[in-house]
C-alpha cells in the first residue's frame, strides 16, 4: 500500500495539489467540449442544459483555480530539476503563469457573455445573479468571440504543458512528468 502525502515535498506534489490539478484538467477539457458541441443540441431545452453544464463547468474552474492559487501559497511546489537550465525554467513559469490567467479569464469572458446577452448567471443551481445589462447582440457576438479565443488560447498552451511533459519524461527520462502523479514517490 502507498502512502499518499497530503503535501508536497521535495520528491513531488503532495494529494491536494494533485487532485486540485487533474479536478481542473478533466473540467477545462470538459468544458472545453460541451462550449465546443454545445451548438449541436437541439435548440430548447437540450440546449439549455448543455449551455448551464458549461456555465457549471465554468465556475467550478473559476473555484478550482482560485483553491489552486491559495494552496499553491500555503504548499510550495517541489524545487525545479536544476538539469533543466534557467531558459527552460524561465519558459516553464511564463507558461503556468499565462495557464493560469487564461483560466481565470475566459470563465471571466464567459460571464461577460452571459450578461451581454441580457442573462442571469446561474451559480450552481443556488441562485441566479441577475445581468447588470439589457441584451446587446454585437457586444455579445464580440464578447463570445473573446471568450472562444481565450479557451481556444488555454487550449493550446495546455498541449504544450502537456507535450513538455512528455518530453522530460521521455526524452530527459528526469521525474517532471512523474512527480505530479499518483504513487510516483513510492
Amino acid at each position: 500500500m502507498v502512502f499518499m502525502h497530503i503535501r508536497n515535498s521535495r520528491e513531488g506534489y503532495g494529494a491536494v495539489a494533485m487532485t486540485l490539478h487533474w479536478a481542473v484538467v478533466m473540467l477545462v477539457a470538459c468544458a472545453w467540449l460541451t462550449g465546443q458541441f454545445g451548438d449541436v443540441l437541439p435548440r430548447g431545452p437540450q440546449r439549455e442544459a448543455g449551455e448551464l453544464v458549461h456555465m457549471f463547468l465554468g465556475l467550478s474552474i473559476v473555484v478550482l483555480v482560485a483553491a489552486r492559487l491559495f494552496w499553491r501559497l500555503a504548499d510550495s511546489p517541489p524545487p525545479e530539476d536544476p538539469s533543466i537550465g534557467p531558459w527552460s525554467e524561465r519558459a516553464a513559469h511564463a507558461i503556468h503563469y499565462l495557464m493560469y490567467a487564461l483560466l481565470i479569464a475566459a470563465p471571466v469572458v464567459g460571464i461577460v457573455l452571459q450578461f451581454a446577452r441580457g442573462q442571469s448567471l446561474p451559480v450552481f443551481g443556488l441562485f441566479e445573479i441577475a445581468s447588470p445589462w439589457t441584451a446587446d447582440r454585437s457586444f455579445s457576438r464580440s464578447v463570445k468571440e473573446v471568450h472562444e479565443t481565450l479557451a481556444n488560447g488555454l487550449l493550446i498552451l495546455v498541449g504544450l504543458h502537456a507535450a513538455a511533459a512528455l518530453v522530460h519524461h521521455y526524452v530527459l527520462r528526469d521525474r517532471t512528468l512523474v512527480r505530479m502523479l499518483p504513487r510516483s514517490r513510492g
